[in-house]
């Protein structure tokens, strides 16, 4: 708090007493010292940010609120005050009566008596510890970011030349490569929305059947379980691959087939828990028995075969026969879910049609 001159007469004690009133009532701390760093007053957000009360912290150094460390900066301020110097805004860190530590933001300004002499120092300090920690999870999220798109580079520079592989045709091969882009673009939509902590496998599943519609057709039923985001990519990718076929020759393309997707938790041979994930499809058998050969020996069959089981250290078995298509996926848990510590897998729990 600043000290005023002792005036007397009734308009400058007024002043006086607005002046003090406004201070007590800031929300950022106000603190006074003499030129010796003797706190000199204290108003309550000074209390409310370290911990003192006025009369703990009235008459003590101000060096109890600094980390050893950081103690030339006393020094350093003190010297600019001396010289009538205003000390601009700069960030810093102090301790608080609990040993806390928290990031601050500081003024300082000299304090002059009546005479014009420099007699102390006014401080304002601001927290912003909340700003310190935002500006961090942001940079974190940032570099996050940043890995997730140069993979996500990878996987499209890899579509396009596995898609390229098997599409003579180019406006096929632009069809299929957009709308490979645009799965990737639903479990990207996910995890922003989560911040990259991962993705619900129930929003998952039916984020990429959306497109396809029949959702009465499909069934999902398991255990409520979080998917880290390198799961959500893969297993993205997979469902897509697995929409996409059923809505060209499965269930997704007419009213009377059906998908069955399930999971759960199983205990594998190592003694590891795993999550068994389950494509089971059922469609009429066309007249003429027309199977899809590119989806057979494509992309998809790579994505489904090889790239999602690899990518989560797990495997997967894929089978075809007339009227079914089933598909199925064994992987260490550890490889798939986001792990909550403190809880138990979650019991499971059974949506009995899919619905966006």
């Amino acid at each position: 708090m600043t000290e005023l001159a002792s005036v007397n007469g009734p308009i400058e004690a007024t002043a006086d007493a607005r002046l003090a009133a406004i201070v007590d009532s800031s929300f950022d701390a106000i603190i006074s010292k003499d030129l010796n760093s003797v706190i000199t007053s204290w108003n309550g957000a000074a209390q409310r940010m370290f911990g003192y009360t006025a009369e703990e912290a009235v008459g003590q150094s101000v060096l109890m609120l600094i980390p050893d460390h950081l103690r030339d900066e006393e020094a350093d301020i003190i010297g600019r005050v001396r010289n009538g110097e205003l000390v601009a805004s700069y960030e810093t860190i102090r301790r608080r009566k609990d040993g806390g530590i928290i990031a601050v933001s500081l003024t300082v300004s000299p304090i002059r008596n009546a005479s014009g002499n420099i007699i102390g120092a006014s401080k304002i300090a601001r927290d912003i510890t909340a700003t310190k920690e935002s500006e961090r999870r942001i940079r974190l999220l940032m570099r996050e970011v940043n890995h997730r798109v140069k993979n996500q580079f990878a996987v499209i520079l890899s579509m396009v030349r596995e898609t390229s592989k098997r599409s003579t045709d180019p406006a096929e091969f632009e069809a299929l490569v957009r709308s490979r882009i645009m799965a990737l673009s639903r479990s990207h939509d996910l995890l922003v929305n989560s911040e990259w902590a991962g993705a619900s496998l129930f929003d998952l599943i039916q984020e990429h059947l959306k497109p396809f519609g029949h959702e009465e057709q499909v069934s999902l039923s398991g255990p409520l379980l979080t998917l880290q985001p390198n799961a959500v990519q893969n297993l993205g990718m997979a469902f897509h691959e697995l929409g996409t076929n059923s809505s060209k020759y499965g269930a997704l393309a007419g009213e009377a087939g059906r998908i069955d997707i399930t999971w759960q938790i199983v205990t594998g041979v190592s003694g590891k828990r795993e999550i068994h994930l389950v494509w089971d499809e059922t469609s009429p058998v066309p007249a003429d028995d027309r199977q899809d050969d590119s989806t057979r020996k494509g992309f998809g069959t790579v994505v489904l075969q090889r790239v999602s089981p690899q990518s989560l250290n797990g495997s997967a078995v894929l089978e075809r026969r007339p009227g079914h298509l089933g598909w199925s996926l064994t992987a260490p848990l550890e490889s798939i879910i986001v792990a909550q510590l403190g809880s138990e897998m979650p019991v499971a729990d059974k949506d009995p049609s899919f619905s966006p």
